[in-house]
């Protein structure tokens, strides 16, 4: 037998309305528009609605572009020491100064190439060859991208978070993992460098220029849209996010291309390999700032320095090869 209880049954509530309602009275006529009829309600519901406009308009994906010839002077007197006048430093500007960068690599490893040929010329060996054609980057650039590379590698050799990595970046002086870096990158630049003018000077002179031309082109590449800064101030920031990807891509297939028809009086191999060497060059740097990225969170001024040398060294290394 069931004895649950009955629900207790709703009672009814007294209409709000009161019995008895007089005529409504008449209202005044009034200037705003009537209720729209039912076939206007019909038109309403058939025509798409569309997001309500912002107040404001989106910042573009990217900064425009400022004439090559700003962007020339960008490149130079951001990424060399070499004297350049009337370069703006705005955001326009590094978008053309970064698609340009690769014009100023290829000025530093010429004049390396020039130097290392003056003392070859002058009796000299390989060897010293080598190493004043390492030395010549490094004092057109005041060391900056050697410098970049150590605090880089002390900043990620700590192993600890990005804000305290980058707190150790920021500091002057080098630490062992930066010194260790900068020692065997130093010695594989002038050891291959070494290999090389050891076959001719024009050999030489093409693996400087392939090494500057590449190492700049990775600046490009890092400064592309969807690579965000580290830090709100510094290179990093200017730069970041400034070259659209298609524009980043068409400079690295320029470069490539580039680097591999300089080799075209050596025989079809040594064009082979310069184009590998480049792509390698581009590819240890593209390793380098995912690594970058996922770390510290994005890029930094001593980041792109190390980028630079990454790839450069990179370059170098597989000239030797074969």
């Amino acid at each position: 037998m069931d004895t649950t209880p009955e629900p207790p049954q709703p009672q009814s509530q007294p209409s709000a309305r009161p019995p008895e309602a007089g005529p409504e009275p008449e209202r005044p006529e009034s200037s705003e528009p009537s209720a729209p009829s039912e076939g206007a309600e019909q038109q309403q519901a058939d025509r798409p609605e569309h997001p309500p406009r912002p107040d404001y308009d989106p910042p573009p994906a990217h900064a425009p572009r400022a004439p090559w010839g700003d962007g020339v002077r960008f490149a130079f007197g951001t990424l060399t020491v070499l004297p350049v006048r009337g370069a703006r430093w705005d955001r326009e500007a590094a978008h053309t100064g970064m698609l340009c960068a690769p014009l100023a690599g290829l000025a530093v490893g010429l004049c390396a190439a020039a130097v290392g040929g003056v003392l070859l010329f002058l009796g000299g060996g390989a060897l010293l060859a080598a190493v004043a054609t390492a030395a010549i980057p490094a004092v057109l650039t005041r060391g900056l991208h050697l410098d970049g590379l150590a605090d880089t590698a002390d900043g990620l050799g700590s192993g600890k978070p990005a804000e305290d990595a980058l707190r150790i970046m920021k500091r002057s002086d080098i630490g062992p993992f930066g010194v260790i870096t900068l020692l065997f990158v130093l010695l594989g630049q002038v050891a291959a460098l070494a290999e090389l003018y050891g076959q001719d000077w024009a050999h030489g002179a093409v693996g400087a220029a392939v090494a500057g031309v590449a190492a700049r082109c990775a600046l490009t590449l890092a400064a592309r849209v969807g690579v965000p800064a580290a830090r709100p101030e510094g290179l990093g920031a200017a730069v970041a996010g400034s070259v659209p990807w298609r524009s980043a891509g068409v400079v690295a297939a320029v470069t490539v291309v580039g680097c591999a028809v300089v080799a075209v009086p050596f025989g079809p191999y040594d064009v082979v390999r310069n184009a590998f060497a480049a792509l390698a060059a581009l590819a240890a740097a593209e390793l380098l700032l995912h690594h970058c990225h996922r770390r510290l969170g994005g890029v930094t001024g001593d980041v792109f320095g190390a980028l630079a040398e990454s790839a450069a060294t990179t370059a170098l290394v597989v000239l030797t090869f074969g």
